[in-house]
């Protein structure tokens, strides 16, 4: 069964790799949805200004495209096209692809037709307006951080038609992932002028998760005062089953997009109001996620700006809850959240003093099974307590022979003449499961060991063990804890007992080699304890 699916997994990343890709379709931009009084732009924008004629889509690209502007930083490099004042590619200078190429860049947004992820911004109504679809100038193709500068500012320009003019800037701060984004409205016309703006994401599905054995969240989220973090995923795009409780938006939120390790997130002003909205798109597919804000009236000969903050990195929990209330839930640790929060504050405590995550996996799954000692006690006891009775019951097997009713009464019996409970090495592991699983999605969601080294030759704590070592030690250790359990009376149960061991290791090959190490280091503590008591009780092992 392990073979079969492995070579199902292998089979399915053949077809994404190498199997024909689909011919493209013509690119469809996507917009939010219309307030009472505007209307949005359907394929263009319609301005007195003569808009230049835009071009198609270039070789390997969905969306069509203008010019490029390389902006680099000290966190970030990115691309952005004077059409729409996009941001069409964004590399995190401080994580690399892989522990094999740590010369190359992640690459966290990125308008390849394979792996589109883009942010898009504008003011509505299109009309008057300039929305992702209109083209801005810049005065330079290029900006770069100089060494003592603490800020970049990126300017994007747009002539309205009747003494309109909108200013778009990013500014960008040494050593952060945010990113400020102000729109300027300077409203030198004889009327009033009315708009707002709005932000959105536009992604495909094809950026997986990192292991097919191992589930990551890949979607949008939002944070609304009624729920700090909601899961938005694809297939709700898809079916347009996400629905607003409040028309009217709410104040204090955001909009992001997710995936293992990183996210990008749409943070407005905590006094704004704003309201959320999704889209599919078939061509792809892709799947839009935005804001917008309200509608505001800027006088004749007055200005006014509109601000957003961007964020585009790693799940840094500090930095996210910093920066809105909620965006740390982004950092997906499950249902069980409210303990796996606090152990990967203890993770994180360790790891100041002994400055090895490895280490400190170590030293913390010591610190749990300290913590549960005494009902791990517990429990290897009563196991200790059924290996001792397991010739008796043998013995009552082969008297009642198939007469299950008669051989469940005597066992009963002799439990209640041993005062053993034999759900007594069960209710103390069922306690303890919730911390395990907490501590596993720590491990499992925790970008900080992201390639991370141990020792030796783990040198990516988030990925596979590259010799297979520690999945072979822990199938071992699963083996000698099976020795040390009394054996199930059905021969069918003690085939599967035996079996497990194997699967399990099969699995965990393919498991990050920090999650195995956990994994190894509570099985080699457990045998121990379990190893004492047994010799202890049963009087042999």
């Amino acid at each position: 069964m392990a073979l079969l699916f492995i070579s199902l997994m292998i089979y399915q990343a053949w077809q994404q790799d190498y199997a024909q890709k689909p011919d493209q379709h013509p690119p469809v931009t996507s917009s939010p949805p219309a307030s009472q009084t505007l209307e949005l732009p359907e394929t263009s924008p319609t301005t007195v200004q003569a808009a230049p004629e835009l071009p198609g889509p270039q070789v390997g690209r969905l969306l069509e495209s203008q010019a490029r502007i390389q902006v680099e930083t000290d966190m970030l490099k990115l691309e952005i096209d004077t059409l729409g004042g996009d941001i069409r590619q964004v590399d995190l200078l401080e994580y690399s692809t892989s522990i094999e190429t740590m010369d190359e860049p992640f690459r966290l947004l990125d308008d390849s037709a394979r792996n589109l992820f883009v942010l898009q911004s504008g003011i509505l109504p299109a009309e008057a307006a300039p929305t992702h679809q209109s083209v801005y100038h810049a005065s330079q193709t290029t900006y770069q951080m100089s060494p003592n500068a603490d800020k970049l500012q990126v300017d994007l320009r747009w002539q309205g038609p009747t003494g309109l003019t909108v200013t778009k800037t990013y500014l960008f701060t040494r050593g952060s992932y945010i990113v400020d984004l102000h729109y300027h409205i300077d409203n030198q016309s004889s009327h009033p002028w009315q708009g707002q703006m709005y932000g959105q994401f536009q992604r495909s599905t094809s950026q997986a998760a990192s292991s097919p054995f191992i589930y990551t969240y890949l979607g949008g989220a939002i944070s609304k005062p009624t729920q700090r973090y909601e899961k938005i995923d694809f297939d709700e795009i898809t079916a347009g089953q996400f629905a607003l409780e409040n028309p009217t938006g709410w104040a204090g939120g955001w909009a992001a997009m997710l995936q293992h390790y990183f996210v990008s997130a749409l943070v407005p002003e905590p006094s704004q109001t704003f309201n959320y909205y999704t889209k599919f798109l078939p061509e792809g597919p892709r799947y839009v996620l935005g804001l917008y804000g309200p509608l505001e009236t800027v006088a004749p000969h007055s200005q006014h700006r509109f601000t957003l903050k961007i964020y585009m990195g790693p799940k840094l929990q500090h930095t996210l809850a910093a920066l809105a209330p909620g965006l740390d839930l982004t950092v997906d640790y499950g249902w069980l959240w409210f303990i796996a929060q606090p152990l990967f504050w203890l993770l994180e405590l360790v790891n100041t003093w002994v400055s090895n995550w490895g280490l400190s996996i170590i030293i913390i799954t010591i610190l749990i099974k300290l913590a549960f000692f005494h009902l791990s006690a517990t429990s290897y006891k009563s196991m200790a307590n059924m290996r001792r009775l397991q010739p008796q019951l043998l013995n009552l097997k082969e008297r009642y022979g198939d007469d299950r009713a008669r051989l469940n009464q005597a066992m009963m019996d002799l439990y209640r003449r041993e005062k053993i409970n034999p759900l007594g090495g069960c209710l103390p592991i069922l306690i303890q499961i919730p911390v395990f699983i907490a501590l596993y999605w720590v491990l499992l969601e925790s970008v900080e060991l992201r390639q991370a080294p141990f020792m030796l030759w783990i040198q990516d704590l988030s990925t596979p063990d590259p010799y297979f070592v520690l999945p072979l030690v822990m199938g071992v250790t699963m083996l000698l804890q099976h020795h040390l359990n009394p054996a199930p009376l059905d021969p069918v149960q003690q085939k599967v007992m035996m079996i497990l061991p194997i699967v399990f290791t099969v699995f965990f090959a393919f498991f990050p080699s920090g999650l195995v190490l956990y994994w190894v280091v509570n099985n080699i503590l457990s045998i121990a304890q379990q190893w004492v008591i047994t010799k202890k009780i049963a009087g042999h092992v």
